[in-house]
Formats: structure tokens, C-alpha cells, sequence
């Protein structure tokens, strides 16, 4: 029975009660008005009365010869002592003779009823109420309770099966699992089993899910809780339930205790605005004592996930407490194809899907963003009532999730349209002449999310690292666009804004981070200020003087002044192929990279039939694609 119909039910219940309540107490009175003694004598002696009932020795009912105001009821009741012979003397001289009758007694339930059902109800109401605040996640009378929730043998179980794409991260937790069933085979030699692990990586690769698995892996008790459940408004409440916590978890040892987000409640202590006395300062100081203080904790493993490691408190990443460190970083072409073959499982595929080859075009994806995808393939093909997903709906899903919803419905000029594949075709030529660039996989000038144009890049190797000739040229290729532009119509326009941005950040980073510049050296300027209550950078500390702030100024306009020159050059040369660029975007709106490549050879333009959406060559982990030409994120 489902909890809104046990309300309805009770409530329909209370109304009954209260209804034959109302009936018992009310029936013979209620069409009956109530009059002083005084007043029953003088309307008798106003001859206003019609007849008289004695009804044993104090009540007097009666009726009037006409109906009364102000409510305009013609029966009442009254109390006088019927015994007493003046009363029967007033009425023989108006003339009424007064009737007898005896008085009603009371049946036993109904007394039990007026007596005792008011108080039996509203100690049904506070039972009720004190239930209500008690479960569900308000407990309003717990405040100190842990909200840890508990997950048995019987629950869902999610194995490492089910997790693909981080074999290392699953290596280091199985001895953890190992331990667990055996703890035996691991103390023998002298060895403790870490008592704690933390799990940290960008968002989406996986780390809830791992703890998951453990869950399902190990057959032991496991609670889940998230790292802001800890801290209330109410002083004190995190401590208390961080004591609560472990008390649990010591009740159902050997046990794993799972806190997600924990920088919610980890950061480092002395940053926050309410200084060593802060609520979530007093938190973390329980939580350390617990992982590691004077009492032990034999047999709790606390597993703890984090994308921001960084900001965690010292004392709590210290061995004893956190032994153990697993980085879950983005899965490699091998583990993208692996996550794909877990989320595909569910999935009925035509024989033509290669997950190998989706995997290959989708570099830098988390495991996540991987999930987003096969879900968006299998809502296209719903979409066209397909009975299996095809190739070509996660082709169609894949720009969709890289590149956004294709905005067909948007009215665009003529004259828009024109610079925006002038624009894109001089992304698309530089990025072809210049050595060492990314494959252009996609081009197109229907507007997709914010941008008018997008021209999508695919690097073809793992790439970790960023040389300077490889970044001067990203700066070359950003500049492709805005020159086209100048070079066939003679004006500028803001479609460039997010491609000089990023070639001016590229060029100070160059200069400023990476030592890259031949005037100032291997030298890096600016020391970044972080505010760790915050968790961000706030503030860029200056440690250099004026004289070297016009330095890195003008090395770094010479860096993009120079790779601007560079393209110009490029365009200036090749001005008959970017033409015929522009021309074939604008007849067809997406050139794939072998049609690129076709129209730079010189060859005949052929459109593909399958509409463009050809899957690449094998590609690396930091590919993407970006609005108006610009390339692929950068390593820091």
C-alpha cells in the first residue's frame, strides 16, 4: 500500500470519528436553543409558551407557539428544579399543563465516547507526528544521527563487472575485497590492511561507481554517505554524527564506509571565514580522530571520493588515515572501448556498430560522458522507430554531444552565411598546411549550440604534452578564421572573439608558464593565490617589476603577431582552395575529412554519400572540438 493511500485512508478515518461524535453529542439538541430560567418564565407569563416538558427533576423542554429570534428555532431547553411546586403554580395560571417524562439514561459507550475519545485522539495524533519526523530524511528529533545509509547482500549489486576502462584502480581496491573475505592471509606476515583509501580523479570517471562495486564485491556491510550530509546549521550535529558513523560501522566490523564528496566537509582547516572555530572545522577534527586516534578502528575501511584533492586538509591525506591513493583518471582507447562494450550490454546494436571505432572518435571523454553518449544514440534511434541502434545514429549522437544540437530552424542572411564559411574554410586550411596539426575531422556551417560554424579536430596520437612549435601553430590555426575574413571581405566581426581569446591566453601561458620564450628565458611569472575555503584561484600575485610586465607584454603580442603573419600567408598563397572551401560548405553545410582532403589535393568533389559523418583514424584522450575554428583543449 502505497504511503499516499495510508494517508487518505487515515485521514478518511478521523473524519468518520469526528462525525459520529458530533452526531452523539448533537442529535437531541441541535434543533434546540438553550434559555435561561428567567427567560423561560417571562415567555410563559408572556403567553408565549406552547406546551411544557418535565424530564426528571432539573431539565425542562418545551416548544413556543411561534419561532423565535434571533435564530428562529421554536423548541428549547432549560434548567430549573421541576420538584419545586411555584413552577407549577406559574404554569397552571397561563394555562399549561406541564408534561412527565423520565429522564434518559446515558448508554455506557457513548459516555465512554465524550469521556475518552478526545484524549485517545490526540494520542493518536502525537503518535503519528513523532513517526513523521522520525523517518525519511528530515529526523527532526535526531539531529546527532549519522544519515549514512546501509547497503546489504540483497540490494541491487554492482560488481567490477559492471566497471571498465580503470583496471589499475580496480588492481589496488581488490586487496582491500581480498582482505575483507581473508583478513587472515594478509596479517600473517605482520601486514595491515589500509584504513583508508581515497579515490580521486576528474568528474565522471568512475570513483562512485568503483565504491559500488566494492560493495557488491565484498559481501560486506557497506554504508554510503555524502560528505555535506555532515554539516547542519546546528553547532555540533557534524561531529555527533561522524561519532554515530563509526560507532556503526565498529557495530558491523569488518565493515567499508563510503563518503562521497568529501572536500565538502575535508578542506583545510584555518581557511574558512569562522577560523578554528568553524562548524566544519569541528567536523573534520572528529573525523580525523576517528580515522586515526586514540581508540582503534580494526576493521572499518573508510573509502572516501574526491575530484579536488587539492584542497583537502594535510592531516587527513597522511598515512594512517587515507594509506592509499587511486587515481581515476579518463579511460584510454582501450577503456573507452571497454565502458562502451558495459553500456552497450542493455542495448540491442545492428551488425554494423564498431564501439572500436566510436571509441576512437571520442577522445577525452570520462566514463560518463561515454554512458551520454550510447543513451543519446539509443533516444536518436528511437526516435526514427528503429529496432536496433546503427552506426550512424552514434555518429549522430557523437556531434551532437560534441558539438551540439544542430540549430537548423535559425533564419541566417546570406551574407552571414558567407563569412561563416569563409570563416571556417580558413580554420580549415591552415589547420591542413601546417605541420604537425590535428586531423580535421568535421566542418560545418549549420549553427550547433552557440556557434554559427564549428570546425572539429581529432588528434591522431596520445598527446600529454605540448611542444612550442606544436602550440605556435594552435596559435597559427586559431587566426585562420579572422584572416579569411579580412582577406575576402575586407572587415572584421566578433565571430573571431573566442579565437583571439584563446590564441592570447595560448601566447601568455606560453610566455609566463611554460618558459617558452627566447627573450625572457625559462622562467615562469605570476604566482597563483588560492583561497582554499573557496577553492579556487582568486587572485594572481605579481612578483616581477614593470619593466618585465612590458616584456611579457610585447613577447607575447610578437608570438601571435607573428603565427597571424604566418596564416595570412597561408591563405594568401592557397586563396584558390579556400574558395573552393567556402564553395562547397556553402552548397553542402558539413565537409568531412576526406572531402577536405579533396578539395586541398586538387581533386574532384565528390559529396559522400553517408552524409559525412565518417569516423576517423585511431585518435588520442585530449581531442575535441571547439566554436569558430579554435583547437583542442590545452594541457595545463
Amino acid at each position: 500500500m502505497k504511503q499516499s493511500h495510508k494517508t487518505v485512508a487515515l485521514w478518511i478515518v478521523f473524519i468518520l470519528m469526528f462525525a459520529v461524535l458530533f452526531k452523539v453529542v448533537d442529535e437531541n439538541s441541535r434543533h434546540r436553543r438553550e434559555i435561561k430560567f428567567s427567560d423561560f418564565i417571562r415567555a410563559v407569563k408572556e403567553k408565549k409558551i406552547a406546551e411544557v416538558t418535565f424530564k426528571g427533576d432539573n431539565s425542562i423542554i418545551g416548544s413556543f407557539k411561534e419561532p423565535q429570534p434571533p435564530d428562529g428555532k421554536q423548541y428549547f431547553e432549560t434548567i430549573g428544579d421541576t420538584s419545586s411546586g411555584k413552577i407549577f403554580d406559574i404554569l397552571d395560571q397561563n394555562g399549561i399543563i406541564p408534561n412527565y417524562e423520565r429522564a434518559e439514561k446515558t448508554p455506557f459507550w457513548q459516555q465512554l465516547l465524550i469521556s475518552w475519545f478526545p484524549m485517545a485522539l490526540l494520542f493518536l495524533v502525537f503518535y503519528i507526528f513523532m513517526r513523521q519526523i522520525q523517518v525519511g530524511g528530515g529526523k527532526a528529533m535526531s539531529f546527532g544521527k549519522s544519515r549514512a545509509r546501509m547497503m546489504t547482500e540483497n540490494q541491487t549489486r554492482v560488481t567490477f563487472k559492471d566497471v571498465a576502462g580503470v583496471e589499475e584502480a580496480k588492481e589496488e581496491l581488490e586487496e582491500i575485497i581480498g582482505f575483507l573475505k581473508d583478513p587472515k592471509k594478509f596479517t600473517r606476515l605482520g601486514g595491515r590492511i589500509p584504513k583508508g583509501v581515497l579515490l580521486m580523479g576528474p568528474p565522471g570517471t568512475g570513483k562512485t561507481l568503483l565504491a559500488r562495486a566494492i560493495a557488491g564485491e565484498a559481501g560486506a556491510p557497506f554504508f554510503s554517505i555524502s560528505g555535506s550530509d555532515f554539516v547542519e546549521m546546528f553547532v555540533g550535529v557534524g561531529a555527533s554524527r561522524v561519532r554515530d558513523l563509526f560507532e556503526q560501522g565498529k557495530k558491523h566490523a569488518p565493515c567499508i564506509i563510503f563518503i562521497d564528496e568529501i572536500d565538502a566537509v575535508g578542506r583545510h582547516r584555518g581557511a574558512g571565514l569562522g577560523g578554528g572555530h568553524d562548524e566544519r572545522e569541528q567536523t573534520l577534527n572528529q573525523l580525523l580522530v576517528e580515522m586515526d586516534g586514540f581508540e582503534s578502528n580494526d576493521g572499518v575501511i573508510l573509502i572516501a571520493a574526491t575530484n579536488r584533492p587539492d584542497v583537502l586538509d594535510p592531516a587527513l591525506l597522511r598515512p594512517g588515515r587515507f594509506d592509499r591513493r587511486v587515481v581515476v583518471n579518463k579511460p584510454d582507447l582501450k577503456g573507452r572501448a571497454q565502458i562502451l562494450a558495459v553500456h552497450a550490454r542493455k542495448t540491442p546494436m545492428s551488425s554494423d556498430v564498431r564501439l572500436e571505432f566510436i571509441a576512437r572518435g571520442t577522445p577525452g571523454f570520462s566514463g560518463a560522458d561515454l554512458e551520454n553518449l550510447v543513451n543519446e544514440a539509443a533516444l536518436i534511434a528511437a526516435r526514427k522507430d528503429k529496432k536496433y541502434l546503427e552506426m550512424s545514429d552514434f555518429e549522430e549522437a557523437k556531434d551532437k554531444v560534441l558539438m551540439g544540437v544542430e540549430r537548423r530552424s535559425m533564419v541566417i542572411s546570406d551574407e552571414e552565411k558567407k563569412n561563416t564559411a569563409y570563416h571556417e574554410a580558413g580554420h580549415t586550411l591552415v589547420g591542413k598546411v601546417l605541420p604537425g596539426m590535428d586531423p580535421i575531422h568535421k566542418v560545418t556551417i549549420i549553427p550547433r549550440g552557440m556557434a554559427l560554424g564549428l570546425t572539429q579536430t581529432l588528434p591522431q596520437e596520445d598527446r600529454l604534452s605540448l611542444s612550442k612549435d606544436k602550440a605556435e601553430n594552435s596559435i597559427a590555426f586559431l587566426m585562420g578564421g579572422r584572416i579569411a575574413e579580412e582577406i575576402i571581405f575586407g572587415h572584421k566581426t566578433t565571430g573571431a572573439g573566442n579565437d583571439i581569446e584563446r590564441a592570447t591566453d595560448l601566447a601568455r601561458r606560453m610566455v609566463c608558464e611554460w618558459g617558452m620564450s627566447d627573450v625572457l628565458g625559462p622562467l615562469t611569472f605570476g604566482k597563483k593565490e588560492e583561497a582554499i575555503f573557496l577553492g579556487r584561484e582568486i587572485a594572481q600575485h605579481r612578483d616581477y617589476s614593470e619593466d618585465t610586465a612590458r616584456m611579457i607584454d610585447k613577447e607575447v603580442r610578437d608570438i601571435v603577431e607573428r603565427n597571424f603573419a604566418r596564416a595570412k600567408k597561408i591563405l594568401t598563397d592557397k586563396i584558390d582552395i579556400l574558395h573552393n572551401l567556402a564553395k562547397a560548405l556553402l552548397e553542402h553545410e558539413v565537409l568531412d575529412g576526406e572531402e577536405i582532403q579533396a578539395i586541398v589535393d586538387g581533386l574532384p568533389y565528390v559529396k559522400s554519400t553517408t552524409g559525412g559523418s565518417k569516423t576517423p583514424p585511431p585518435v588520442a584522450d585530449d581531442g575535441g572540438t571547439v566554436p569558430q575554428g579554435s583547437t583542442p583543449p590545452l594541457p595545463a
